[in-house]
């Protein structure tokens, strides 16, 4: 019922919104009232109630270009697999300049693995902007869940890592290898996938990056890991748990609508919140226009949130928050054969792993996400390293100053001390020919799923070799030559 309250306040609202937008613009600076008494304080006024009101939708990435080498390279998006919860999305770099073309064929795999925890991948713009200088990027894209219909099925933290193997393995498909870094929720579930895939004896990732996540969310609780402790399983179930109301693809669906992860978020710092809407309003009225920009491109972001589905939802609560049972040793996970396996970070061995925490993280508190060190026993101390970022939250350390200038160069000599040449699996006719799949090379297969059943035939799974795959690359627009993607 709370959901369709919501949803009926929502469009009661929508209509004073756009009056509040429209009568912002009558009192902007030239027009109609622009010249009237207090008129650019009706503008402010008016223009913050309409930010207040508004309904804020899913961003777009927006990402059209980034510099490699102190050259311009174009970016476009494009979904590489569509799955029923999330797109695995890629960022094609474009250029017609051989020496930049060398420069990107050789650069390093990257799966960014987005939380799914009330905001949209696009949180991650700045990290996802900054590692396209030097790496070939796909990330995870969650969908709403309420937009997803019902005939597509149930979406349990078991489909998640599934997700994540496949999208693992569909980028050692095609480059013989990958890199992956995970942000906040996700460094839970992708050490999980990896584990279980080196329990099969699956070719892993050459590194992991873990930033911020709730590893071990027994160490230095912050108040979103005692809110999850102190309020039992069934509360959840009974208290924020709601229908998808009709008039959208997924009505009837089960989830943990996202205005209820935004209370939340807001609840936490309610003062500097409210202290930042007073600071944009009076920036409008001083005409600080650089800053009113960066506060709405901040809260157009912030407030856009997804629902989750239900049973993912729970799950979490129960499994990362509540049992604990990864750093336990009793999780298991229901692979897509419907077997059950045991989650098991000691058999990881040949992927390095780097843990990042901000100091000041009040989302995931002090030794949450190091604590993946201790249960990767299996890894060598050569292949490990911890890094703390003095003065940073939990956004600080993916997004922003410190991020860029702290964090990344960190992340990006720890990815490239651990990369192998890729192995193409696709041999597009517009590259050299050093750069595709030599005749007879093999790639390692996954484990089929006759031998996931026995660890012994996991171990021996037979290598096949790779399948090709022509991609049309756009033509060049400076030159009479042919452009390339990377």
């Amino acid at each position: 019922m709370l959901y369709q309250l919501y949803e009926a306040q929502r469009s009661l609202m929508e209509p004073f919104s756009d009056f509040a937008q429209a009568a912002s613009k009558l009192y902007g600076p030239g027009a109609v009232w622009s010249q009237l008494p207090m008129a650019q304080r009706m503008a402010a006024g008016y223009d913050l109630l309409y930010r207040l009101g508004k309904d804020y939708e899913k961003p777009e990435f927006n990402i059209k270009s980034v510099k490699v080498d102190g050259e311009d390279v174009v970016i476009q998006e494009a979904v590489e697999l569509d799955k029923p919860f999330c797109e695995l999305r890629r960022f094609k770099r474009f250029t017609d300049e051989p020496h930049i073309l060398k420069t990107l064929k050789s650069q390093p795999v990257v799966l960014i693995v987005a939380p799914l925890s009330g905001h949209y991948a696009t949180l991650l713009r700045d990290t996802v902007r900054t590692m396209l200088q030097d790496h070939k990027v796909y990330i995870t894209d969650w969908k709403n869940a309420r937009l997803v219909p019902l005939s597509d099925g149930e979406f349990h933290l078991d489909d998640y890592i599934n997700y994540v193997q496949e999208f693992i393995r569909r980028l050692q498909a095609e480059y013989g290898n990958c890199h992956v870094v995970s942000v906040c929720q996700p460094t839970v579930p992708v050490l999980a996938a990896v584990s279980l895939m080196a329990s099969r004896g699956e070719p892993l990732p050459l590194t992991m990056t873990m930033m911020g996540g709730p590893i071990d969310a027994r160490k230095s609780p912050t108040a979103v890991n005692n809110l999850a402790t102190n309020k039992s399983f069934e509360w959840f179930e009974n208290n924020v748990i709601y229908r998808v109301p009709q008039g959208f693809p997924g009505a009837g669906r089960k989830v943990y609508p996202g205005f209820l992860q935004h209370t939340g978020f807001v609840a936490m710092n309610p003062d500097r919140h409210a202290s930042s809407h007073y600071d944009y309003f009076k920036d409008l009225i001083k005409g600080d226009d650089a800053s009113a920009e960066a506060h709405r491109k901040f809260y157009d972001e912030y407030n856009a949130v997804l629902d989750m589905d239900a049973d993912y939802y729970l799950e979490t609560i129960r499994t990362v928050f509540q049992d604990f049972d990864l750093v336990n040793g009793t999780w298991d996970v229901k692979n897509p054969d419907g077997q059950v396996e045991r989650v098991r970070p000691q058999d990881i061995r040949a992927t390095a792993l780097l843990t990042v925490e901000g100091e000041l993280d009040d989302i995931s508190g002090s030794g949450q996400t190091e604590a993946a060190h201790s249960l990767c026993t299996g890894i060598a101390d050569s292949k490990r390293e911890h890094y703390e970022v003095k003065g940073a939250g939990h956004y600080g350390i993916f997004s922003g100053r410190r991020w860029r200038d702290l964090v990344y160069p960190k992340v990006r000599n720890f990815i490239a001390a651990s990369d192998e040449p890729q192995r193409r699996a696709s041999a597009r006719e517009n590259l050299p020919a050093e750069d595709r799949v030599k005749p007879g090379q093999k790639l390692k297969a996954v484990a089929t799923a006759a031998a996931r059943k026995t660890p012994v035939a996991a171990k021996k799974a037979v290598a096949v070799k790779t399948a090709p795959a022509a991609t049309k690359a756009p033509a060049a627009k400076k030159k009479p030559r042919a452009s390339a993607t990377r």
